[in-house]
C-alpha cells in the first residue's frame, strides 16, 4: 500500500473517531434517580389477632400490636403509646359486636365481664332482654338466628257482642333484635341454624311489659325481616287509625294498667 493511501485512511480514522467523541459529548448523559425513603410516623395499635364473636370470652391470643400510621389512629383506638397494658387488660372481656381478623380494638366493642352473664354484657343500655316460646310455624320454621331482626305479631281469639267467636292479628313492635335463641347469642362457622324453643329479644323497658302480657293473652309469632331492611321508615309507623296503641286487662269487670304498643 502506497505511504499516500496510509495517510489517508490514517485522517479519515482520526476524523471518525473526533467525531464520535464529539457527538458523545454533546448526548446529555442520563440523570441519576435519586430516591429519598420517606419514613412514616407509626404507633402500635391493637387489633384482633383472629376473628371474635359475639359474645366470645378473649384470651390473651386474641390480639396483637400493630404498626398503624399515626394519622390514621382514631381516638377509640387502644395504643401502645397510651396504654401499654392494654392487651393484657382486655383478657377475659366479651364482644359485644364481632371483632374481624386485624380490626383495631375498641372499648365499645370489647367489654370487661363483670358479675352478670354473657347476655347482659351484650345487652345494650337501656334495653331488655325478654324471652318468648317460639314453635317452627311461629318462627319461620325456626330459621330465624341470633342477631336477624323480626317484627312480633299477637293473634288471639275473642268473642264478639253477639257471642260469635273472632281471632285477631296485632303487630306489636316492628324491626326488633333477636339476641338469642335458646341459649345461643352467635354462630358457629360450622353451624347452619340456632337450636331451641325459645326466642330472646332485645326491647325497652315499654315492650317487655307489652311482650308478657301478650304472652297470657294470644300467640306470638315472629316474623323475619330481610337484612337490608333493618332501619325504621315512616311505613313501619303506626296509625292510630288502623290498628290498637294499647292492650288492657280486665279483671273483675274493671280494666287495670294499659301497656302501649310501639
Amino acid at each position: 500500500m502506497k505511504r499516500a493511501q496510509i495517510l489517508g485512511l490514517s485522517i479519515a480514522g482520526g476524523a471518525g473517531l473526533l467525531a464520535f467523541i464529539g457527538m458523545q459529548m454533546l448526548i446529555e448523559p442520563p440523570q441519576q434517580r435519586i430516591v429519598e425513603a420517606s419514613s412514616v410516623n407509626t404507633t402500635k395499635v391493637l387489633v384482633a389477632r383472629t376473628d371474635i364473636g359475639l359474645g366470645a370470652l378473649t384470651t390473651n391470643a386474641s390480639f396483637r400490636w400493630q404498626e398503624w400510621p399515626r394519622d390514621a389512629v382514631d381516638q377509640s383506638f387502644i395504643t401502645y403509646d397510651r396504654n401499654p397494658n392494654g392487651q393484657s387488660a382486655l383478657v377475659g372481656a366479651v364482644a359485644r359486636s364481632p371483632v374481624v381478623k386485624g380490626e383495631p380494638v375498641t372499648s365499645r366493642k370489647l367489654i370487661k365481664a363483670g358479675k352478670g352473664g354473657i347476655l347482659a354484657a351484650i345487652l345494650p343500655a337501656g334495653k331488655r332482654a325478654v324471652s318468648t316460646r317460639i314453635t317452627e310455624q311461629s318462627a319461620v320454621g325456626k330459621m330465624i338466628l341470633p342477631n336477624d331482626h323480626v317484627d312480633v305479631i299477637l293473634s288471639k281469639r275473642g268473642r264478639s257482642p253477639s257471642g260469635r267467636q273472632t281471632n285477631e292479628s296485632i303487630t306489636l313492635f316492628r324491626n326488633i333484635r333477636v339476641l338469642a335463641i335458646g341459649q345461643q347469642i352467635d354462630l358457629n362457622e360450622n353451624r347452619k341454624d340456632a337450636q331451641g324453643n325459645v326466642a330472646t329479644l332485645e326491647l325497652t323497658p315499654e315492650q317487655a311489659e307489652a311482650l308478657v302480657l301478650a304472652n297470657t293473652t294470644g300467640e306470638i309469632s315472629l316474623t323475619l325481616r330481610s337484612i337490608v331492611d333493618t332501619v325504621k321508615t315512616k311505613d313501619d309507623e303506626y296509625r292510630k287509625k288502623d290498628r290498637p296503641t294499647a292492650i288492657k286487662i280486665i279483671r273483675y269487670g274493671q280494666s287495670s294498667r294499659a301497656y302501649t304498643i310501639n
